[in-house]
């Protein structure tokens, strides 16, 4: 069972996460972006990369999460989405990890059901035990997922993704990074999910010939 201290420790997480925010700075007038200057360096040469800072916590990017699976698999063929976990604290950091423990187990189908398990079953996944318990019920072998969970190379990830975070300065989940020159997020499109694809699909061009 989670103490009092780190259920107190994921609640302020769940609050943070919540809430939409403009990333890096508001966007003027009816503008639906901002620009990143300088322009960050792509982890990805020659695509352009479309970052999705997410949190499981967080219920946008839950409410989000079918809409940017359906939206990737139309993605131009120099596309390529990045799904990067985002730790608002140190408490957040299974979080990270388990994301990156699906996609070495080969499972990204678990990352939508984890979206479920959390926000439409209301379970309490936040540690390594509960989250291997849960993993088990989905058919993961439990000693794999403890093996992987804890390896080098999630922590590698883990890693990355804070440093991209602290790059981007991001502050708030969802928000979508393209091409490494410009950021969108609902609220920026008007409060919209919907409005940030189709933000996203009109900054690529942009991101291609900037």
């Amino acid at each position: 069972m989670l103490s009092p201290k780190i259920l107190r420790i994921m609640a302020a997480a769940a609050l943070t996460a919540s809430t939409f925010f403009s990333p890096v700075s508001q966007a003027q007038g009816s503008q639906a972006y901002v620009a990143i200057n300088p322009p960050l360096p792509s982890d990805t040469p020659g695509k352009v990369e479309v970052l999705e800072f997410f949190a499981y916590t967080c219920p946008h990017c839950a409410a989000m999460e079918p809409m940017v699976e359906t939206w990737a698999k139309t993605a131009p063929s120099d596309v390529v989405l990045k799904q990067v976990p985002i730790a608002f604290n140190a408490g957040m950091k299974p979080l990270q990890q388990v994301y990156y423990t699906f996609m070495a187990l080969e499972r990204p189908d678990l990352h939508a059901k984890f979206f479920t398990a959390i926000h439409g079953e209301n379970k309490r996944l936040f540690d390594k035990k509960s989250m291997g318990e849960w993993a088990a019920t989905q058919g993961v072998d439990r000693a794999k997922f403890d093996s992987i969970f804890d390896s080098f190379s999630v922590q590698t990830q883990v890693q990355r993704a804070t440093q991209l975070a602290d790059a981007y300065r991001i502050e708030g989940t969802p928000s979508f990074a393209v091409g490494g020159k410009f950021m969108t997020s609902p609220v920026m499109a008007g409060n919209s999910y919907e409005g940030a694809i189709k933000e996203i699909d009109v900054l690529i061009p942009m991101a291609r010939n900037k």
